[in-house]
């Protein structure tokens, strides 16, 4: 057949109207593919005519491969497309497999159709062309041995009226026939076979004759040939079809699909049985070796979250009742910063590093490990003897993960977090079992990463209740769940207010209304810190640009605490400039209140978002000053010139008759660091007179909280301007 394409086909592939013309990467795809598969099997098609077929199940398989979706019913049908156009040879499906495996994912990329879930995606697509090319040469396979069937049982029928012509007619097709063709009596001894019966189980013929059919398949598959002959032998059936295994003298496993039928005399008694045997080895080792790649991480070798869901079936298996399970969830400790400083090549030895020495612990417990993606990993543990005794297991495992790893010229060392979660059997599942497992690992990772913490069920259940608020965040921020309040910032000596400062909160509809410690560090480790930040910069300065065209000069400035992530974000200035620019504020009615560690970078050097806020004209204010332990001096190097103190000592200092000497101490000692610095101290949380007054005498300038007044809306702040001040002042009654 030639090559070539004829000038008809040239110029019908070179429409310029392009109508009916197939995409050109797909239809060059589609004549590879049709170069590889001829010469392996006959086919009635001309080659345009092979390539068309080629180029509309190229496409079938790429929306496949892209779809949100994967039906895998319909890149079956693509396998058993195969089949029906004569491409029948186990070479062709394993040319087609290595075609698409190797080709396909980056054609998807070329037409721009990226694959979806590339690696998993692309094993499940293989798998369901090889399952569907595999049923339809099964259920052709069938119907030859039907027809194979039907042949002797008319062969046998017709002896008795001319037994030559039919005896020559049944030797034809018994002894040229590929299948192997078994005569067995109704007891299951082989009476009679054929050449290819030698051939397919790897001895002669005599050696056959005699035998119990049942020899010729391996223990643990008898008992279904057995029935299924015994159903045949009582006429229960009419036919069976039945898939066995075979270990051959030389160790060698053959797999062969049995089909029995039974052949009756003249009179329709039962006589003997005809057994055809079809070597399906091959199919057998392509099914085995297509499920393994579809249970397998590709990188690391460990199971899949596929083959982990199989065996976390099996393990939570209620027989007998008193089973119990384990499960070690683990997360690499600054992975990421691994991968992204020595790139993903180095981060994938790592993982392929870790990942052998967990295996090699799991064996050794009797474990299965598997790879949840990323750096997660999970050992599972079926019938455990207790909590305490996964104990080795998990510290064995982080001793491992700790071991350095060379890779190349680098020494790594890793560390991982484990959750381990260890319980009944009764009363769980699978996807519960995980989920539980990874809200400890959640919790090992807040407790300070490096370390295992076991399952508790209290603190699961806080621990959920955070992750289903970090999930409803983004949505409650675009249903307008979020609002802001603002409280009065008022000076001690006169009760003049200072500044009016934000607080965020949220409306939840089934909580009520929370407060930011509800919910800003949740916002902070899922990133959607951010969007909320942003959401609140623009709230107040819209606020506060509507106080300033109301009132003038005596408008409040208005103080917005940011979050030491949110201020390191490189976005924030263009952000910070946007939002100055859309709502007309000047910079210098803003008080930004900053942690003091997000001040400077990792080798302490102040961040270059100090000064470029400070340019634009907003002021800085350190909040939660002296929480932290830092070396203070550095701090005169900034353009700050107020902080703000807070904390359970500064509540304390109202209790009576006295206030504890530490409490008092701690006070005086974070407001004379703050005054040694020139910068003024605003104490937040302050509730009572007593308070103020003796933070007054300490130096304190100014203060927040309920004595300085309750907290308004934005629109109300002209009540708060109006608010009798009687009681703010140290002094005043």
């Amino acid at each position: 057949m030639n090559d070539t394409p004829s000038e008809a086909e040239r110029s019908e592939t070179t429409d310029p109207a392009g109508e009916g013309t197939p995409e050109p990467r797909v239809a060059e795809f589609a004549r590879q593919w049709a170069r590889t598969v001829l010469g392996t099997s006959y086919v009635p098609m001309s080659r345009p005519e092979l390539w068309s077929f080629l180029e509309e199940r190229t496409e079938r398989l790429l929306s496949a491969l892209a779809a949100e979706s994967f039906d895998a019913g319909a890149v079956a049908e693509v396998g058993a497309d195969l089949v029906g156009v004569h491409l029948v040879d186990p070479l062709a499906l394993r040319r087609t497999l290595e075609l698409l495996g190797s080709r396909l994912p980056g054609l998807a990329r070329e037409l721009g159709r990226p694959p979806a879930e590339s690696a998993e995606r692309t094993v499940g697509l293989l798998a369901s062309l090889g399952e569907g090319f595999v049923g339809a040469v099964r259920r052709r396979v069938l119907a030859d041995q039907d027809v194979i069937q039907r042949a002797v049982r008319q062969a046998r029928d017709d002896a008795e009226e001319a037994l030559r012509a039919s005896e020559a007619r049944f030797r034809a097709v018994f002894t040229s026939s590929a299948l192997g063709i078994a005569i067995v009596g109704l007891d299951g001894l082989i009476q009679d076979v054929n050449d290819s019966m030698g051939t397919i189980f790897r001895t002669t013929c005599p050696e056959l004759l005699g035998r119990h059919v049942l020899e010729l398949c391996d223990a643990e598959y008898g008992d279904v040939l057995r029935q299924k002959e015994d159903e045949l032998v009582a006429e229960v059936s009419e036919q069976f079809m039945v898939d066995v295994r075979h270990t051959a003298p030389d160790e060698t496993l053959v797999w062969t699909q049995v089909s029995g039928a039974l052949v009756r005399d003249g009179n329709g008694v039962p006589e003997y049985q005809v057994l055809l045997y079809a070597e399906v080895t091959d199919r057998h080792l392509l099914y085995e070796r297509l499920t393994l790649q579809a249970s397998t991480d590709p990188l690391t070798g460990l199971a899949n979250r596929t083959r982990l869901g199989n065996r976390m079936e099996e393990a939570l298996s209620p027989v007998p009742a008193d089973r119990r399970v384990g499960i070690c969830y683990f997360d690499l400790d600054g992975f990421k910063t691994i991968n992204d400083s020595l790139g993903h090549p180095i981060g994938d030895e790592l993982l392929l590093a870790v990942a052998r020495r967990m295996e090699a612990v799991a064996e050794r417990w009797g474990a299965l490990a598997a790879r949840m993606g990323g750096d997660e990993f999970v050992l599972l543990v079926p019938d455990t003897d207790g909590p305490r005794g996964m104990v080795p297991l998990v510290e064995r495992t982080l001793e491992e993960v700790r071991r350095p790893v060379r890779i190349g010229r680098h020494e790594l060392k890793a560390s991982a977090s484990a959750g381990v979660v260890e319980q009944p059997v009764a009363g769980t599942d699978a996807e519960r079992l995980l989920r539980e497992a990874d809200i400890t690992l959640y919790r090992a990772k807040e407790e300070g990463k490096a370390q295992w913490v076991l399952f508790d069920a209290e603190r699961n259940s806080a621990a959920r209740r955070r992750f289903e608020l970090s999930a409803k965040m983004p949505a409650a921020l675009d249903n307008n769940e979020f609002f802001v309040q603002y409280r009065p910032v008022r000076r001690l000596d006169d009760g003049g207010l200072v500044a009016m400062h934000a607080e965020l909160r949220w409306d939840h509809p089934e909580l009520g209304e929370l407060t930011p410690p509800w919910f800003v560090e949740l916002a902070e480790n899922t990133g959607m810190i951010t969007r909320l930040s942003n959401w609140l910069l623009r709230q107040v300065c819209e606020h506060a640009r509507e106080w300033t065209r109301r009132l003038g000069e005596r408008a409040p400035v208005v103080a917005v605490d940011l979050s030491g992530r949110y201020f390191r974000d490189p976005d924030l200035v263009n952000e910070f400039r946007s939002v100055l620019a859309e709502s007309g504020l000047p910079a210098e009615r803003l008080r930004l209140g900053v942690p003091e560690d997000a001040l400077f970078d990792d080798v302490g050097d102040p961040v270059d978002t100090v000064d470029i806020v400070r340019e634009l004209g907003a002021a800085l204010v350190i909040r939660d000053f002296g929480a932290r332990y830092t070396d203070a001096r550095r701090l005169r190097e900034l353009p700050v010139s107020s902080v703000r103190i807070a904390g359970a000592y500064l509540e304390r200092l109202s209790e009576r008759p006295v206030a504890d000497p530490l409490d008092e101490h701690l006070a005086d000692s974070v407001v004379t660091a703050a005054r040694l610095l020139n910068m003024s101290v605003v104490a937040g949380g302050v509730h009572t007179r007593r308070q103020a007054e003796r933070l007054h005498e300490m130096g304190v300038h100014a203060v927040q909280g309920d004595h300085a007044g309750q907290p308004f809306a934005a629109m109300e702040v002209e009540r708060a301007l109006a608010e009798p001040v009687e009681g703010v002042g140290g002094a005043s009654s």
